[in-house]
């Protein structure tokens, strides 16, 4: 192909690759991918001879700067036109090579431009471009001195930014409408985006939330049709926008963008029929576990430990608490069982009597438990060594346990009984138990005046209302608290 006297076309090994692909434009099939598997890589014009600059080989070529997004870059001027290396453009853009072409994708959009070895002709309008969807005579890349280097006008041309030299000006990601759609066993809603930005969506606890970074938006509540979100609130949180709406158990979350030309979709469905993709701990804040352990007290005439923890988990189990407890009348856990559903515990409890033969000892105490765990994971998370996705639902401080036993020393007290509070560190299940854990002594079986106390209903009835009821004080302020963890176990 001739114009004004010189033959235009991209040398790679033998192949002319201009009129393969201007021939593949214009029948309307586009060839790269194939042309970038099929030649020979490129081979950058040679660069400058020893003591020689760009400008005396015949490129006119100046240094410059440009603001790219608000952040200074080093520009060139080539032949009057602005160009940037393509390692500039990778803080706001993915730019990679493909074959004869260069790849830029961000804010939305998708730019393919081929690699015009000729720099005098990749800044005319010679060459065609792919801006997303639409081809166009534009600049564009080429070799300087061995590296690519990319045409700014181009670039915002494809990114529908705002560009005079020595400035490029990409909009400030806003949202620009919410809508929603109610489904059968899901809803949705839609977020409708500006441009293309960092998406974050976690399971706090029984709340959905999903962060979108740096975008611009009002703070506002929506309501929808849907059965499964009936209502999403949008906040501020910094720079970022939120939007958070409750996500049942049964529900699971799932989202996505739709990347358009000019603008983004960000797609959430929430409800049964989305499958539950997050991680296992997190239904820890709505599902605890509460395990109650009766120790069998041979001697004493009636099982109160049974009878106590069964009262408890009743109570518990009828407002909705998860309860196990590890053995009945006939037959107990064996201990390997007992030590792994410990493990598993969110809270447990030991029920015992004090037993030492000749021991003047009475009255009913509450034990915390004293030294390291067991468990090396469990120390490792406790002393900060290590800090897991959502460790801290799977191991509490030892704060837990002290929070714990306050609570139910003040329900005993509150019903005219006084609990002394001790630690221990010879109980095996309280050192493998990951979060609150106590010892419950409810007397002494050597102790006569402790015995009779335990004889009487009533007296079995505080004890247990009192266990029940600072368990579940205890669970329902953790998962108040553990609503607004991030995997990073940090509150924004």
């Amino acid at each position: 192909m001739k114009s004004g006297g010189k033959s235009h076309y991209w040398k790679s090994g033998r192949v002319r690759v201009s009129l393969l692909l201007t021939g593949a434009l214009a029948s309307g099939g586009l060839l790269w991918a194939g042309l970038a598997d099929a030649q020979t890589p490129l081979q950058p014009q040679s660069a400058p001879g020893p003591g020689q600059t760009a400008t005396e080989q015949g490129s006119p070529l100046q240094s410059s700067k440009l603001s790219l997004a608000g952040q200074t870059v080093d520009s060139v001027r080539l032949y009057g036109a602005e160009y940037v290396r393509q390692t500039e453009l990778q803080g706001l853009l993915r730019v990679w090579r493909e074959g004869p072409l260069v790849r830029i994708e961000g804010l939305g959009h998708v730019l393919y431009l081929p690699i015009d070895e000729d720099q005098q002709r990749s800044t005319t309008d010679f060459n065609t471009v792919q801006l997303d969807t639409e081809r166009v005579k534009a600049r564009t890349a080429t070799f300087l001195n061995g590296a690519i280097y990319i045409p700014v006008d181009t670039v915002a041309r494809g990114l529908g930014a705002e560009y005079q030299p020595g400035s490029l000006k990409v909009g400030v990601p806003a949202l620009q409408a919410v809508s929603s759609r109610a489904g059968k066993d899901a809803d949705r809603i839609v977020l409708d985006l500006n441009r293309d930005v960092e998406i974050v969506d976690e399971q706090r606890g029984a709340t959905a939330v999903v962060t979108l970074r740096g975008v611009k938006g009002d703070a506002q509540k929506y309501t929808t049709r849907g059965v499964f979100v009936p209502a999403v609130t949008m906040t501020r949180q910094g720079d970022d926008l939120q939007l958070t709406f409750p996500l049942t158990a049964a529900s699971g979350l799932r989202t996505y963008k739709v990347i358009r030309p000019g603008s983004v979709r960000v797609i959430v469905d929430a409800g049964p029929g989305i499958p539950r993709n997050s991680p296992a701990l997190l239904a820890r804040v709505t599902r605890p576990l509460v395990v109650l352990d009766p120790a069998k007290v041979p001697g004493v005439g009636r099982d109160v430990t049974l009878e106590v923890a069964r009262r408890a988990g009743e109570l518990l189990t009828k407002a909705g608490w998860q309860v196990r407890v590890t053995r009945d009348s006939a037959s107990a856990m064996p201990l390997n069982d007992k030590l792994t559903l410990t493990r598993q515990s969110d809270v447990y409890l030991a029920l015992d009597l004090g037993r030492l033969p000749g021991s003047p000892r009475g009255g009913v105490t509450v034990y915390e438990q004293s030294g390291r765990s067991s468990s090396q994971f469990v120390n490792a998370i406790r002393n900060g060594s290590a800090n897991p996705p959502y460790g801290v639902l799977a191991v509490g401080n030892t704060g837990n346990s002290r929070k714990l036993a306050d609570l139910l020393r003040g329900e005993l007290r509150g019903s005219g009984v006084n609990a002394g509070q001790e630690s221990t560190s010879r109980v095996l299940t309280l050192r493998e138990a990951p979060q609150a854990a106590l010892l419950f002594e409810l007397g002494w079986a050597s102790n006569a005046s402790d015995l009779a106390n335990l004889r009487v209903n009533d007296r079995l009835d505080i004890m247990a209302v009192s266990l029940a009821r600072s368990v579940a004080t205890y669970l329902t302020a953790r998962a108040n608290n553990n609503a607004n963890l991030t995997a990073e176990g940090v509150k924004p």
